[in-house]
């Protein structure tokens, strides 16, 4: 993301994991760890990708040591793509290794990676709940999403052509969940991630 970005190399299930932390300045206080998981790896998506990278910006303004990593088979990360199961275990295997003692733990994945930190925190909820979700645009019409606690932020474009605004509605609706839609922006917030960022760290405020 930066010149200060540090590379990290993390054990995993299928071996080895490639990950990179941004964290804030050093003179400040760091509120956390948030574990950021990128869109899917068989369509191109990386830890580097422009929304995860955002989204990395957004928790360090807010204080957070920010992870990133890549899915098992992507860059350096050793594997081979999962269908979404491994993927699982590699964010719990992240999670597990940058997880500081009595910080808390905030989890957000950007479409593929969304349904990956959902079923995450779902896994972790009983013995060591995240503090807090951020999902972007979900893929709720792909994959199974699990149900998410009630102050998750959900962000999703109006004019989302890869996962439809509606499917991630439907998702939410039964979960009385509020979405944050965003008028005119597609899946990627091509030109919107200055926009991006500033919805997620003042949601996170409030």
């Amino acid at each position: 993301m930066n010149a200060n970005t540090q590379r990290l190399r993390l054990a995993g299930p299928a071996g080895a994991i490639e990950a990179a932390l941004d964290a804030p300045p050093a003179d400040s206080t760091v509120n956390g760890v948030a574990v950021i998981c990128h869109p899917h790896p068989q369509h191109g998506g990386t830890m580097d990708n422009k929304v995860a990278q955002t989204l990395a910006r957004a928790f360090v303004q807010l204080g957070y040591r920010a992870v990133r990593f890549n899915f098992r088979g992507v860059g350096a990360s050793e594997g081979a793509w999962d269908d979404g199961r491994g993927e699982v275990d590699d964010a719990l295997a992240v999670i597990a290794a940058v997880r500081e003692p009595g910080r808390p733990l905030a989890l957000a994945g950007f479409s593929f990676g969304g349904y990956v930190a959902s079923r995450a925190a779902a896994r972790l909820a009983a013995e060591a709940p995240v503090e807090r979700l951020v999902l972007i645009g979900p893929a709720t019409r792909n994959f199974d999403v699990a149900a998410v606690p009630a102050d998750t932020l959900v962000v999703h474009g109006e004019a989302d052509d890869v996962v439809p605004l509606q499917a991630t509605l439907d998702w939410a609706r039964p979960q009385h969940l509020p979405v944050v839609v965003v008028p005119g922006v597609g899946h990627f917030f091509h030109g919107q991630l200055s926009l991006l960022k500033s919805i997620v760290v003042g949601a996170w405020r409030r």
